[in-house]
């Protein structure tokens, strides 16, 4: 199977790349960037150049496309004056990919994220629910970036998801593990609830949607259990050794920040379960594994 991943220098697409070689898979790397650091074909790509998008994907003729390329700046994305460019990227680029992919005939998955719901309650959400209605920006955009999708294709999996953490790039637990070396104490927001994801263990996952014809909308977070940020910094510290306090806030308490964030980020994996047959570690075990590799 050949499978061309976009995004390739981000956390996911890098941990794509690593799980489609280990499985012998034909793996082609995209991304904006002048380089790639890992050994399999890459090309540079700007998805929002549509010409670009069509010539790259009609000529390696992939059996699937693994769209992981986005504008993930949430605050940054609600700027006049980059809203342009993240429309571009996250709207257009989705737009010229998922038509490349209906000429070519082959599968594509999009990730996109849980920012599109309102946040609003407690019940997780479904990913058939279409109670849309984002808080932000950059959530408008990937919304978009859904619907494009669905208008293009009928060979598409949407997956939705959330706290992303990998060892390519920044993160969360990377940002945590930075405070503790200067911060005897720090202040995390408690009523943000949601699950966080491991970029191997998603890449696993979508590899594995890629060798089924299960198509649809899927949310894939790791098990565990729904919890805040603050949780998530406590096991943080816990599991790397470090004294540091945390001090849990609400939202309100910690500040305004550009842009708002839900505070219900609950998403229901039962589909997954069922359609792909596929459940995901416990985070705490995969952030234990990932604090033990840095």
């Amino acid at each position: 199977m050949k499978v061309l991943v976009t995004g390739a220098n981000g956390q996911l697409g890098w941990d794509m790349i690593l799980e489609l070689k280990k499985r012998n898979y034909e793996p082609i790397a995209t991304d904006i960037s002048d380089s790639f650091e890992q050994d399999c074909e890459y090309i540079k790509l700007d998805i929002t150049d549509e010409k670009a998008v069509h010539g790259v994907i009609t000529k390696t003729k992939p059996d699937a496309v693994v769209h992981c390329a986005a504008w993930t700046a949430v605050d940054a994305a609600e700027e006049e004056e980059n809203k342009p460019k993240v429309y571009a990227i996250n709207v257009l680029g989705t737009k010229y990919i998922a038509e490349a992919c209906k000429e070519a005939d082959c599968k594509m998955i999009y990730i996109s994220t849980d920012y599109v719901f309102s946040g609003e309650g407690t019940e997780p959400w479904e990913p058939d629910c279409e109670d849309f209605a984002p808080l932000n920006y950059y959530g408008e955009t990937k919304l978009e970036g859904e619907f494009a999708v669905k208008k293009a294709l009928e060979k598409y999996y949407i997956v939705r998801t959330s706290w992303v953490f990998g060892s390519h790039g920044n993160n969360f637990v990377k940002t945590m593990l930075r405070l503790a070396e200067t911060h005897k104490e720090v202040r995390v927001v408690n009523d943000q609830i949601g699950t966080p994801t491991y970029t191997p263990d998603l890449a696993r996952l979508l590899v594995d949607m890629c060798e089924t014809d299960k198509y649809g909308v899927y949310h894939g977070t790791n098990e565990g259990g729904y919890i805040s940020w603050a949780d998530f910094a406590e096991e943080i510290f816990r599991v790397a050794g470090k004294d540091t306090k945390v001090i849990p806030v609400t939202t309100e308490e910690y500040g305004i920040s550009k842009a708002r964030r839900p505070k219900n980020s609950r998403m229901s994996k039962e589909k997954i379960h069922k359609n792909i047959k596929h459940q995901m570690p416990d985070w705490r075990k995969t952030l234990q594994v990932f604090i033990g590799e840095i």
